[in-house]
């Protein structure tokens, strides 16, 4: 993504950084000091080589002990500019890789508590991104005002004053010389900021045609498309060349009236400093010093381009994540909730309407559930019905539109989400684990739970079948998202899970879906024995699963349309559940 400086919220960045710079006032503090120190030392140390040449134009034993004390003062003053320096050095490691370290927390924590709708509508590596950016952001901004924007700050003024008590007249033309280089960097630097841009965007997009073409280079081959796609992909390549050139051409050109300002300046000064010395009005060492002076001050302005393009390059990059913090939750905890107690278990939806997006697009409308104590009921339907939206919104990964969700009671809105999820197990169709070993992925069910515990679910879930055939056993590393385990593999770590928590209340989202049949068996008994006492939720596809259900509840339109169990449902000749269990149990065999 190109970067945009159009609209720049630094107030907000700076506010977010501030949050966690607070923290580190003092090395903060410390760092900026010794730096502003060194810094004015590189001014003070040539004032005193100017000493040290004056008394070097007279041979005495007299002059000789003066020089002597000068170079012993000046080795001091380059001892304390050097520990300043070091001070200033470990100083700021410290500071900046704690602050960065706050940071990411700091951005973690918050973007976390997003809703799951907030992480369906993002990208994770995109988010993942933003966090680091948002650490290294600070991290360029620092380094660079620290390193070269406070020392030409301090430079600047230290020379146009050291200047003026000795020669006025010089310190009068680095001003001008200061004020007319910086303006001019500025000016053009922010000229070519849209350039910057343009330049980006044709990166962006040269990289996105060789992704799209490199990566479907099977179909180029197929359908013999070489030399088209070289010709489109060198389209793009063409333009990005343009671009960057254009945009070289420009940093160039700055860099070449900077170069013409400061040989200029230096001729000027030269001429006039000439003209005095000749007639006794100055000296050598000031002719000297001037060209130190000069040469010093020119490093430094050379970064202001650099140091204007980091600014907002810096600003830019932190505030991708700042939109982050400043994007409210769409779920939030109420200040003073209160905790579930001893859950029996007893659910109600009320007159719940959930609305899904801007269309007003209804996914549940007015629907009413009472689900007693202890009660096995499964949901059934056809795609879009609302069953994968009564789980989100009963675990509150969503909030109603309107109506209420109690459990015992209590309006899970008044709770604190965690203390509502604590009393639910969850066993999803689809388990995605963490890239950490099996005992970890199983103990996340129950994060006190002791390894015989552990080991013990693991066993109900019948995950020691395959556990015992690897070679490090639980010690086993799942990979990212759990890829080196089988679905059904996977599938049974997540019901060790629910088992381990043993929760009060249990959804189960097609719960043995990946498994074999063999597995499935196995599995079917670990339900039994899990769902006993519990308040059981299934959200079922494969109606076999389902027949010895308390209670099948079939959605259409958002709301209940039968309600029963398997026997009754089955009676009903055009109802929606009799026509799915003939659709799953001969309907693709009577089409034969």
């Amino acid at each position: 993504m190109s970067k945009d400086y159009s609209n720049l919220h630094r107030k907000s960045v700076l506010k977010y950084f501030w949050k966690v710079i607070r923290n580190y006032k003092l090395p903060f503090y410390v760092t900026i000091f010794f730096q502003i120190s060194a810094s004015a030392l590189d001014i003070y140390i040539p004032f005193q080589y100017l000493k040290l040449w004056e008394v070097l134009t007279v041979v005495d034993a007299e002059k000789l002990s003066q020089a002597r004390n000068l170079v012993l003062f000046i080795l001091l003053l380059n001892l304390f500019r050097w520990a300043f320096r070091r001070i200033n050095t470990f100083t700021n490691d410290y500071f900046q890789a704690n602050v960065m370290a706050g940071l990411r927390k700091q951005a973690y924590s918050y973007m976390i508590g997003h809703s799951n709708s907030f992480f369906a509508n993002s990208f994770g590596g995109s988010l993942v991104q933003k966090v680091n950016k948002y650490a290294k952001s600070f991290e360029k901004l620092m380094e660079k005002m620290l390193s070269d924007g406070l020392p030409l700050v301090v430079r600047t003024i230290g020379t146009v004053i050291a200047l003026y008590i000795l020669v006025p007249t010089y310190s009068y033309i680095l001003a001008g010389f200061c004020i007319v280089f910086i303006t001019t960097t500025l000016v053009v630097s922010r000229l070519k900021l849209k350039y910057d841009i343009k330049a980006s965007e044709s990166d962006t997009k040269t990289t996105g045609a060789l992704s799209d073409s490199i990566g479907n280079h099977s179909s180029i081959q197929l359908f013999t498309g070489h030399e088209y796609e070289r010709e489109r992909v060198g389209a793009v390549i063409d333009k990005q060349k343009k671009a960057t050139l254009f945009n070289w051409y420009l940093w160039d050109g700055l860099f070449s009236i900077q170069a013409f300002y400061a040989f200029t300046t230096e001729f000027i000064v030269f001429w006039i400093a000439l003209q005095q010395w000749s007639v006794g009005l100055i000296t050598l060492p000031i002719f000297i010093l001037l060209q130190t002076y000069i040469i010093r001050l020119t490093e430094s302005l050379w970064n202001v381009g650099g140091l204007v393009r980091t600014y907002y390059d810096s600003f830019s990059d932190a505030q991708e994540m700042v939109e982050i913090f400043e994007t409210p939750y769409s779920v939030n905890d109420v200040q003073t909730s209160i905790s579930f107690e001893d859950v029996k278990g007893v659910v109600d939806f009320n007159n719940v309407t959930y609305v899904y997006d801007k269309n007003n697009t209804k996914i549940l409308d007015d629907f009413s559930l009472h689900i007693k104590s202890g009660q096995k009921i499964a949901i059934v339907g056809s795609s879009g019905a609302g069953k994968s939206t009564f789980v989100r919104l009963m675990m509150r990964l969503f909030d109603v539109t309107s109506g209420s969700i109690t459990i015992d009671g209590i309006d899970i809105r008044d709770v604190s989400q965690e203390n509502l999820r604590q009393q639910i197990g969850f066993v999803p169709q689809d388990p995605v684990l963490f890239h950490r070993t099996l005992i970890e992925n199983i103990r996340y069910g129950r994060r006190d739970a002791s390894d015989e515990e552990v080991k013990n679910a693991a066993t109900l879930a019948h995950c020691d079948d395959f556990i015992d055939k690897l070679p490090y056993g639980y010690e086993t590393y799942v990979g990212e998202r759990g890829v080196k385990l089988s679905g059904g593999e996977r599938q049974r770590v997540a019901i060790a899970r629910a088992i381990l928590k043993n929760a009060p209340i249990l959804i189960l989202d097609e719960a043995t879906s990946a498994l074999d049949s063999h597995s499935e068996a196995l599995i079917q008994d670990a339900l039994h024995t899990l769902i006993k006492g519990k308040t059981t939720i299934v959200i079922a596809h494969r109606l076999s699963t389902i027949r010895e259900m308390d209670r099948i509840i079939v959605l259409n339109g958002g709301k209940v349309s039968e309600d029963g169990n398997h026997d009754e449902l089955i009676q009903k000749d055009k109802g929606i559940y009799k026509k799915l269990w003939d659709l799953q149990a001969g309907g693709f065999k009577n089409r034969l």
